[in-house]
């Protein structure tokens, strides 16, 4: 068989748009009481995913369980992760190291998603910080070198997500991994909310800007009076 024979019988490449059936997951929500988690989870909820939402105080957790409905659970933030077979980070950014750094052993062989801004916010408005590691995810993937680290779910609006009224949210998610594996799963979670559709944007390093772009939203909400989204074109 000449090189060329060889050429033109490799495999055609993956489509980029294959992925993996994760109905079945188990999706934890770190932060789950605040909006952004609670948001997300009821959408995933809403979607049929499992979904458990987690707090430093298990009450809390129930509660807001039972506000989501649609089968939501509440647990403490270290029952959740060990429950969940993936685990979407939506804590506050002073309390991202701290909380990632004591859940370390739970968290350990699971998928992680990151969707965690560092921002600071002053009279001119909202400005993106930066972590001594690069990033949130950066972070993230520093605490816990035995779990798998993404980052997505950045760029959405809160008031979007929560809103019952809205039966779908146009607009892109960036998903950033080491693993093409791990990243198509949260491609394909980000695609079971409605209207949404997860787009691979490179590997973690490439996370900080990911993560800033949310200031550029702030600002572009503020002035519109909108809730502004991303769409990538051409893909």
């Amino acid at each position: 068989m000449t090189s060329t024979d060889s050429a033109a019988q490799k495999a055609p490449a993956k489509d980029p748009w294959d992925l993996p059936d994760v109905s079945g997951l188990v999706v934890g929500v770190l932060g789950g009481t605040g909006p952004q988690g609670k948001g997300l989870a009821y959408r995933l909820a809403k979607a049929g995913q499992k979904v458990i939402v987690g707090s430093r105080a298990a009450e809390r957790a129930e509660a807001a369980a039972e506000e989501i409905g649609h089968g939501v659970e509440g647990a403490d933030n270290a029952e959740t992760a060990r429950r969940s077979d993936v685990v979407i980070v939506a804590v506050p950014w002073d309390g991202h190291g701290e909380t990632l750094q004591s859940l370390r052993g739970e968290l350990a062989g699971k998928l992680v998603v990151d969707c965690v801004n560092p921002l600071g916010f002053d009279k001119r408005g909202a400005y993106a910080l930066k972590p001594e590691e690069g990033s949130a995810a950066e972070q993230a993937a520093a605490l816990l070198p035995d779990s798998r680290v993404t980052a997505a779910f950045h760029h959405l609006s809160a008031v979007l997500l929560q809103d019952p009224e809205i039966d779908e949210i146009d607009t892109d998610v960036m998903v950033l991994g080491e693993e093409r594996a791990d990243v198509e799963i949260v491609q394909a979670l980000a695609g079971r909310i409605a209207g949404m559709r997860g787009v691979f944007a490179g590997r973690l390093r490439n996370a900080h800007q990911v993560e800033s772009l949310v200031a550029n939203l702030i600002s572009v909400n503020r002035r519109y009076k909108a809730h502004a989204g991303l769409r990538v074109t051409d893909v």
